[in-house]
């Protein structure tokens, strides 16, 4: 699948997701839109988009990463409890300033998830058997382990209601103003982009890497942290969107093969492109009502990867 094709698709799929909701608005109308159309597209139309499009562009960036420098293909934000920590720190954000601010959180959020993170490699250190699905299975025990520790504290203090908000990605509620926090986001995707060489060696081994003269552990480190930031992130801007960081890599490795820096770009306008098909199929199903983000890539995305799994167990036999 070549890049144009990708940026091509990525493009119509902007215009249609623009033109598309409640509020009629045609591409005709366009040259002449009366005010409160223009305030439409200003304010929920356009933000919607960048938001859409930021969030998947970063989300299975990351989730490229974290599968290099874990070395295994079924590794995710999602799998290896990132998203759950990040989670459990807007909780404790919650229950420790009352009135946080939107970076308050995302600090919390951040020091949680970077933490779980680091458990779960730590954990992965200390596994001898390192099968490719049974290291994703140890993610997901460890953060539904962090997710019931959310759940008992959310009831015990009455958050659970608040807490539930970032359960699950939606979309519906990005309008100016509520979204500029991803902007956090494109930074740490031009540091990944810088550092990509340096993660793709990281990803062959620590002696390996090391007898290269790469200082291993600053690079995973460095890794972890743009893994968890980004995550953080998004949770808080849009919530949880699963299986993106997982299904889109595998994708792109299938036909690319497994260099991180000639990956990037792809990954990047494969994710962008395959949330926003998401979104509008969401917004058209049932149209005017609106299905949230993380039910259709949940649905989605759990069929690409029943597909993946599949896939690698007919190549092993």
């Amino acid at each position: 699948m070549k890049k144009r094709y990708l940026f091509i698709a990525l493009i119509l799929l902007s215009v249609a997701s623009l033109f598309i909701g409640v509020k009629n608005i045609s591409p005709l109308d366009v040259f002449r839109l009366s005010e409160d159309k223009v305030q439409v597209m200003l304010i929920s139309r356009i933000p919607r988009l960048i938001s859409i499009v930021i969030a998947g562009v970063s989300m299975s960036v990351v989730g490229l990463i974290m599968q290099q420098l874990t070395r295994n293909k079924f590794v995710s934000p999602t799998t290896a409890g990132t998203m759950d920590s990040a989670k459990l720190g807007v909780l404790v954000a919650l229950m420790l300033f009352a009135s946080a601010t939107p970076m308050q959180k995302m600090l919390v959020a951040f020091v949680f998830a970077l933490a779980g993170t680091f458990i779960f490699m730590k954990i992965l250190e200390r596994i001898k058997f390192k099968d490719a699905i049974f290291i994703p299975l140890v993610g997901l025990m460890f953060g539904s382990i962090v997710s019931s520790l959310t759940t008992f504290f959310a009831y015990k203090y009455d958050l659970i209601q608040n807490i539930s908000a970032w359960l699950q990605g939606d979309f519906s509620m990005t309008i100016k103003g509520r979204y500029e926090l991803l902007y956090i986001s494109i930074p740490l995707l031009i540091l990944a982009y810088l550092f990509a060489n340096r993660f793709t060696v990281a990803g062959m081994g620590e002696d390996f890497a090391t007898n290269l003269g790469l200082k291993y552990k600053q690079v995973v480190n460095l890794g972890l942290t743009i893994v968890a930031m980004v995550t953080a992130v998004v949770l808080l801007t849009v919530g949880a969107i699963p299986f993106l960081g997982l299904i889109i890599p595998n994708i792109v490795t299938i036909y690319r093969g497994d260099h991180l820096k000639n990956n990037l770009a792809h990954t990047a306008l494969l994710g962008a492109g395959f949330v926003l098909f998401c979104d509008i199929l969401g917004r058209i199903i049932i149209y005017p009502f609106e299905i949230p983000i993380g039910l259709t890539v949940g649905v989605i995305g759990s069929g690409i990867f029943a597909y993946l799994l599949m896939r690698r167990k007919a190549y092993e036999s």
